[in-house]
């Protein structure tokens, strides 16, 4: 027998002159498999340097011990974050993951998801695109008897179990921060109008500044399509030259931030003697920029590890798939952006 190529069980049960069944049972010590027979397979299997085809058993279980993840970003921190939460808590339970990602688009989430599906994933993991709302595609999983779990961006459409920032207290407590350190000016540079997320941080903006008795104007909302650098720089710009220009920007995400931080030290403002910036997210590039950027950790390993778990435990039944709801903490992570004192600091609180 050639060397140069995996053996198998047939290889095995040739060679000894034995059953495939019996090599089987005897790889696995089953009861009523002699000891000898045990120590012969065995020592055989390891001598050739047999590996067991799990695909194969797998697959007679009706299982690929495989899990899909689909994100609108790749190198989007947050995301990349989650995924590795996901894969380390998957890999301990004996899963492989596969990932896919829509670049926000409900067509290529589709392509990704059908794909995944046909694939024989056991389960799937996903934060949908600003684009998808009804989410057909994703129904497809749970008509085919498999568990579904939501992350992040989520639609309440679907009934399965969701993990989600809690974007609103995040936001609320993002902007409390900013009064408290004397801004009175706030915008805000928000995202989609129709996207949770989104809504839930314009939300807590909008009750941090009615809390604390100040007025909601029309002219501190922007919104972004594109969640980019670029759009925080245009924003930005927007913001700083109209009649009423803010001393404080509350954005959607860090990339938006870090693009108002670009505007601002472009034109000679004093971040954040003049003008504050406060991002979302706690990317690795909020502690690297200067100044460095005050923002709110969403825990994204943590959501990535929740998730992951909350899926592992529906496909093991130790868990009803509900649409549950389980909120992920933020935590506020001050920077240099919004911590230095300044005269603002005296003014009281209206």
């Amino acid at each position: 027998m050639s060397e140069k190529r995996r053996i198998g069980l047939k290889d095995i049960a040739r060679e000894l002159g034995i059953s495939i069944s019996t090599a089987s049972r005897a790889l696995n010590a089953y009861p009523g498999i002699a000891d000898e027979t045990i120590k012969l397979v065995k020592e055989y299997a390891e001598k050739h340097n047999y590996v067991p085809n799990t695909m194969a058993v797998n697959f007679r279980k009706n299982k690929t011990m495989t899990l899909g993840i689909v994100v609108p970003e790749l190198i989007h921190y947050f995301f990349s974050s989650v995924i590795s939460g996901a894969i380390q808590t998957a890999k301990k339970h004996g899963y492989s993951v596969f990932v896919s990602q829509t670049d926000e688009k409900v067509a290529n989430e589709i392509v990704a998801c059908r794909t995944l599906l046909s694939s024989g994933i056991d389960g799937l993991l996903i934060s949908i695109s600003n684009e998808t709302i009804e989410g057909k595609h994703i129904q497809e999983f749970l008509e085919e008897g498999k568990p579904v779990v939501q992350f992040d961006k989520v639609s309440d459409y679907l009934e399965t179990p969701k993990v989600i920032v809690d974007d609103f207290q995040g936001a609320f407590n993002a902007v409390e921060h900013l009064l408290k350190k004397g801004y009175k000016k706030i915008a805000h540079i928000g995202g989609w109008a129709d996207v949770k997320n989104s809504v839930e941080r314009k939300r807590g903006y909008m009750e941090a500044l009615r809390t604390n008795g100040f007025e909601i104007h029309g002219d501190f909302l922007l919104e972004c399509t594109d969640i980019s650098e670029q759009e925080g720089y245009e924003f930005t710009k927007k913001l700083m030259e109209s009649h009423n220009p803010p001393d404080a920007i509350f954005c959607i995400t860090d990339l938006v931030a870090i693009g108002a931080i670009k505007y601002l030290k472009e034109k000679n403002f004093q971040i954040p003697e003049q003008v504050g910036v406060m991002g979302f997210s706690n990317w690795q590039l909020a502690g690297m920029v200067s100044p460095g950027l005050s923002s709110v950790d969403q825990h994204a390993y943590e959501m990535g590890v929740k998730s992951t778990e909350i899926l592992i435990n529906i496909l093991r039944g130790k868990a009803l798939c509900t649409d549950q709801t389980h909120i992920v903490k933020t935590e506020l992570i001050i920077r240099e952006s919004t911590s230095v004192k300044s005269h603002k600091d005296q003014e009281p609180i209206n």
